[in-house]
């Protein structure tokens, strides 16, 4: 140990230390073949295929959120997220709902003089413009007023959309190249009282205001991890069968596909070894109808305590490798700003996306 010192000195006074002295300190109690060769390659300890499932290549926009937290982002950090979405291969944005309740996204005479809030920022208008920008479609998503969930009646969303999809598209959607479609946006998994009545008149007034522009919904699976997010359970036995699911999405998907050209239906509320089964039924059914088949990969974790936080990657490959296989047509998820971005407020989300880019060679 004499014998070191004394040489480590003399480096430092002969004046090579700067350069010599940190690296021989980083050597010390360590062997030496720990320091040759090149970066560890995470390739090496992959056991399964890489690029083996659908890709990401939409997400929605939560600017009107009730049960994740605000990340009181601005122009800046929306104009680096669109950034980030479209290095990964994202070509599509859905604005989740364009109000819920009192607190709306953008300018409405409409829902301002029945009581909402004016918004500090025109939120669609910039939505639009970064979409415009970076090259991407952009769907809108209608009014939730909330009486859905307060009386399970989706036929109240009717009357509000009315104005708004008309006074969106003449203010909005015919100046932007981006807007390329609307998401209707209530939540059903199962026959819901009037939603096929709904979902046909509000998909049908979007599309004859606009020339025709393609519609979708997002339903749920009502399966084992259906339950409440203000409750505590994580899963509940009354699960939906894969046989009931069919038949009662044949009925609806019958009443609606005149006017609404794609499903997505959301995939986290079934266990992983469901996956197939219930793609499987979706798929033939979209096919049945003509519509696209569209899965809502869920970056959120919905197996543990805590609600919600980023997904773990295996539980995501998951579902996107059971997407490939059952031949869906695109995969869009919630979402992408909280649960995938590098600038996420969870810093889990950063390293989710660079989980991701590996997987899918990504660079």
């Amino acid at each position: 140990m004499t014998d070191r010192r004394k040489f480590l000195k003399d480096l430092a006074l002969a004046g090579v230390a700067g350069a010599a002295l940190p690296a021989l300190m980083s050597m010390k109690n360590v062997p030496e073949e720990a320091h040759v060769g090149a970066a560890v390659d995470a390739d090496s300890f992959m056991l399964v295929k890489k690029n083996n499932g659908l890709r990401i290549t939409g997400t929605f926009l939560d600017e009107i959120s009730h049960d994740i937290p605000h990340q009181n982002w601005g122009v800046k950090e929306w104009d680096a997220d669109f950034r980030n979405m479209k290095a990964i291969g994202i070509d599509t944005v859905i604005m989740i709902r364009s109000g819920y309740r009192k607190f709306i996204t953008y300018n409405s005479p409409y829902l301002i003089k029945k009581g909402c809030y004016m918004p500090s920022q025109d939120l669609l208008e910039m939505f639009l413009t970064l979409a415009d920008k970076y090259g991407m479609k952009f769907y809108f998503g209608l009014y939730d007023s909330g009486r859905y969930w307060d009386t399970g009646d989706l036929s109240w969303e009717i009357e509000d959309n009315k104005y708004v999809i008309d006074e969106v598209w003449q203010n909005y959607g015919s100046k932007h190249k981006s807007f390329g479609g609307w998401y209707i946006s209530g939540e059903i998994s199962r026959a819901t009282k009037g939603a096929i009545g709904a979902f046909h008149a509000m998909g049908k007034q979007c599309k004859d205001v606009s020339g025709g522009l393609p519609t979708f919904i997002s339903p749920w699976i009502d399966g084992k991890k259906a339950v409440m997010a203000s409750g505590s359970k994580l899963t509940k036995d009354d699960a939906v069968s894969v046989q009931q699911h069919e038949r009662e999405w044949d009925e609806i998907f019958d009443g609606i596909h005149d006017v609404v050209d794609a499903c997505a239906f959301q995939d986290g509320h079934i266990d992983y070894d469901e996956l197939d089964a219930f793609f499987t039924v979706n798929k033939r059914l979209a096919d049945k109808y003509g519509m696209k088949c569209w899965t809502n990969a869920e970056t959120f974790d919905r197996d543990m305590p805590i609600k919600f936080l980023p997904i773990k990657f295996d539980k995501l490959r998951l579902k996107l490798e059971a997407a490939q296989r059952a031949g869906y047509d695109k995969a869009i998820t919630f979402e992408f700003s909280h649960f995938m971005s590098p600038q996420s407020a969870y810093l889990q989300a950063g390293h989710l996306y660079d989980r991701y880019k590996e997987y899918f060679g990504i660079k």
